[in-house]
């Protein structure tokens, strides 16, 4: 059922977003009277599965040229809606338009006013940029209504009484467990969050609280994001380590944990927090994949002791982990005072603007690590996708997923490679600024050539996908 309703929220997020992008395009199409034959969620190699044409669409949008064939047999339409078989996104096909859709022989006749090769250049960038753009926009309303109907709730960095919990590079540098971030750099954080250690990797003084009084770090200015992502993360909530759950039939029940106990040692290692057993279950876990490892052997790293604490009592057991490498327990969370801002509807849209642009500088920023070893790694296609949607229903959480994806569209497409809306922009702007048009050979080459370079990607994007599901890296 968890599989079943992030697939869902997938299709529908995505859907939701490919419809809005390439409404963007037909938008500006229809602005500047360029025809647009097709309009398609999905793409439809050789057959559909939907498709119509709505006349009353037609005169919303004003009359166009209809040109006839010599025989007077064929008469345009209008666009042409409808949803393709392959779920590898959608298009909109503009005529005229030198793209993967269109017909080579009608590309080889003489342009006509209504096709888009007939439009002025800053026309054409416009209906390029115009998917983009209502991915921006979209992504700002979105997070400006969430703002509205939902707030924003979060814990203040002053309330988190436990504090973070860092790991050894952290610790090198100046921190210690329980401290509290504050701030960095001047800039205060409203909240705790991963998206913290962004503004700490590049900061060169860290205030956090220490046993009630600030004291100041010191930081190099350049750490790696991705490494300070990776687990151990830089710095965490620390969780103190406490039962609030047992799944039946999982090794927990075996061993006889219950609500309030607390594992203090793990094959001989001190447990402080559960941040410490979550530690130690992952380097057990990384070690189970390594391709050195028999299966022998994997069974054995599944057999564990444990120290026990229950109040006053302290037990010893051995447990047989799940092939995962889990106990099967929820750990309880500590119990934080919760601050929630709420917004008017009027000062919902300036916030969400501001989360938003937030949000898209942060995504640009971090495209640099793409081009490291761990950040090639990093890179997912659907999989990845479908995993950051909860396993259960949250309309907010949904909504707040589909912006950043509407984000990560629309930054992803104004790339400059050829086929994407970014290409086609850098071919329409190298003609503004010289007064050539580039030949529409030339247009079918490089529109060749970036076919083959998004194929590439989504190759090894969805490759990624699957060797991270085997454990391969």
């Amino acid at each position: 059922m968890t599989v079943l309703i992030k697939i869902i929220q997938v299709i529908i997020s995505l859907g939701l977003l490919i419809i809005l992008h390439e409404g963007g395009h037909f938008l500006f199409a229809k602005l500047f009277k360029t025809r647009v034959n097709k309009f398609y969620l999905f793409f439809d190699w050789k057959f559909s599965l939907f498709s119509t044409y709505m006349p009353w669409f037609r005169k919303l949008f004003g009359k166009e040229p209809v040109p006839k064939k010599e025989d007077g047999s064929y008469e345009y339409r209008g666009t042409e809606y409808g949803i393709g078989w392959i779920p590898l996104g959608g298009y909109v096909q503009i005529d005229g338009m030198i793209d993967e859709t269109q017909d080579k022989d009608k590309l080889s006749q003489d342009p006509q006013p209504w096709e888009f090769r007939q439009k002025k250049p800053w026309q054409r960038l416009l209906i390029m940029l115009g998917g983009v753009l209502m991915n921006f926009i979209v992504a700002f309303f979105i997070y400006a209504m969430v703002l509205y109907a939902w707030g924003k709730s979060y814990v203040s960095p002053q309330d988190m009484t436990y504090g973070l919990k860092f790991n050894s590079e952290a610790k090198a540098l100046g921190f210690q467990d329980g401290d509290i971030i504050i701030s960095a750099d001047g800039t205060s954080f409203e909240s705790w969050q991963p998206a913290c250690l962004r503004t700490l990797s590049t900061a060169h003084t860290a205030t956090v609280l220490r046993c009630g009084k600030q004291t100041e770090v010191s930081l190099p200015g350049d750490l790696n994001l991705l490494e300070m992502l990776d687990e151990p993360r830089f710095a965490d909530a620390l969780m103190p380590m406490c039962v609030d759950s047992v799944v039946p039939g999982t090794p927990a029940e075996e061993i006889g944990l219950k609500k309030g106990s607390r594992i203090t040692r793990l094959n001989g290692k001190d447990i402080k927090d559960f941040n410490d057993l979550s530690q130690q279950l992952a380097m057990m876990r990384s070690t189970s994949t390594d391709e050195n490892v028999s299966d022998s052997i994997s069974l054995a790293l599944r057999k564990v002791r444990v120290t026990i604490a229950e109040g006053d009592s302290i037990r010893e057991a051995e447990a047989l982990l799940t092939p995962e490498l889990t106990f099967g327990f929820v750990n309880k969370s500590p119990e934080y005072k919760t601050t929630t801002k709420e917004y008017g509807f009027f000062e919902s849209i300036p916030a969400g603007i501001s989360f938003g642009w937030k949000q898209l500088t942060n995504y640009v920023s971090d495209l640099k690590y793409i081009f490291t070893k761990k950040g090639a790694k990093s890179v997912g296609g659907f999989i990845t996708i479908g995993n950051i949607f909860p396993g259960v229903w949250d309309w907010q959480s949904f909504w707040m997923l589909t912006a950043l994806l509407s984000i990560m569209l629309g930054v992803v497409n104004v790339l400059p490679i050829p086929a994407l809306d970014g290409g086609h922009a850098l071919f329409c702007i190298y003609e503004i600024v010289t007064g050539r048009k580039p030949s529409d050979t030339f247009l079918q080459r490089a529109q060749y050539v970036g076919f083959f370079i998004l194929l590439g990607l989504l190759i090894f994007a969805n490759l990624n996908d699957i060797l991270r599901l085997f454990g391969i890296i």
